[in-house]
């Protein structure tokens, strides 16, 4: 999958993962053009899981 998809699939799935990863906020899950790796990064951070677990996440969602 590629990024342009995972950004959609990604926009879909917001809510969800808030749910999932209580200490996820608004901001965290929200990214501008062009940002998306460091919006991963910062759910990196907050959830301890690497960027590439972050991708598959949302590719399999």
């Amino acid at each position: 999958m590629n990024e342009d998809q995972l950004e959609g699939k990604w926009k879909q799935m917001r809510g969800d993962f808030k749910q999932k990863y209580g200490e996820v906020t608004d901001d965290d899950t929200t990214y501008t053009e062009g940002k998306f790796e460091e919006m991963l990064g910062r759910l990196q951070e907050k959830t301890g899981k690497t960027k590439e677990e972050l991708k598959r996440e949302i590719d399999n969602w």
